[in-house]
């Protein structure tokens, strides 16, 4: 039997394949022509839901390995008690994306569970190729763990979390904190990650419902990695998918669509953590792909999705 499109998700999805069906896609490799679209894209999704009035935002800077300032940006629900944290790291296939673009989504996700969270705007690729993004993204950890009980926060219960390449980076830095000795993690969520710089190969099942297609995919490892991408001497900092020992790390949620084209990597993550002895809740959303839940947030699977990040955030 073939994939079919989850019937809410499809209804959502029509207009816009209509839109876009005469518009030819942009070459492998063609960051800047993909990034404004990516961008757009993420500020109407994040757009068709209201930003939550009782979510406070203050901003933050950093110096970054390179000396370059980096921003913090801390959400804080009002009257909000002491408690846990999360480092949130956005979405956009490692060329695209912002903390500003996320504001509202991060923003829901404060409002609805009650836990703050410290976005990091890492610098881009191909502008700021590996390891600059993941060293970004490490030491907002690290910032927050050092500011964490003036923000009223406790430094033991800090998670990590990101979406998609975000995802990915929420991963790479689970397994910095781990071998470089902290900051320490709590948990680590990873909503359908970006983790594996050698999935370019289209599956014929998948490739017809792909929101990031794999041409994208190509495109954005390749900004992050040049001409190491899909070779021996791409590091697990990199593409967690490649880390040889997964042991020892913080208990993971990992969701992913199944008509995703990181289905298969994120699975296997999945597995080679819970066989390393790391505690992991997964779940495959079926006849969805990729980023379903910001445009087809009202569907059933999608309120199920959330429902569930949702969870996981309160029991921190």
């Amino acid at each position: 039997m073939a994939f079919t499109l989850d019937p809410e998700v499809a209804a959502v999805l029509a207009p816009m394949t209509a839109a876009m069906a005469d518009i030819a896609p942009p070459p492998v490799g063609d960051v800047p022509s993909r990034r404004p679209v990516l961008n757009e894209v993420m500020a109407q999704t994040a757009a068709l839901q209201p930003v939550p009035a009782d979510v406070k935002t203050t901003d933050f800077h950093f110096s970054a390995f390179d000396g370059a300032e980096v921003l913090l940006r801390w959400y804080a629900k009002d009257g909000a008690a002491a408690g846990p944290a999360v480092l949130y790291l956005h979405g956009g296939g490692m060329i695209s994306g912002s903390v500003a673009l996320y504001d509202p989504p991060v923003s829901r996700y404060v409002s609805s569970s009650g836990v703050p969270m410290l976005a990091v705007d890492y610098r881009l690729a191909p502008e700021h190729p590996y390891p600059t993004p993941v060293e970004d993204c490490y030491a907002g950890l690290g910032w927050l763990a050092a500011h964490a009980h003036e923000l009223g926060a406790d430094p033991a219960r800090v998670a990590v979390m990101g979406d998609s390449a975000g995802g990915g980076l929420a991963a790479a830095v689970a397994l910095l904190a781990r071998d470089r000795g902290g900051p320490l993690l709590a948990h680590q969520i990873l909503i359908y990650p970006m983790l594996d710089d050698r999935n370019t190969t289209p599956d014929p099942e998948i490739a017809p419902f792909a929101v990031w297609s794999y041409d994208d995919n190509i495109t954005g490892w390749g900004a992050l990695l040049g001409v190491a991408i899909g070779t021996e001497k791409v590091p697990a900092y990199a593409a967690p998918a490649r880390a040889t020992d997964l042991s020892g790390l913080p208990a993971c949620y990992i969701e992913v669509g199944q008509l995703d084209i990181f289905r298969d990597e994120d699975l296997a993550y999945a597995q080679r953590l819970s066989r390393a002895g790391v505690p992991v809740e997964f779940h495959l959303r079926p006849g969805v792909p990729h980023e379903f839940e910001t445009y087809g947030y009202a569907t059933d699977v999608a309120r199920r999705s959330t429902a569930d990040r949702l969870r996981v955030l309160r029991s921190l």
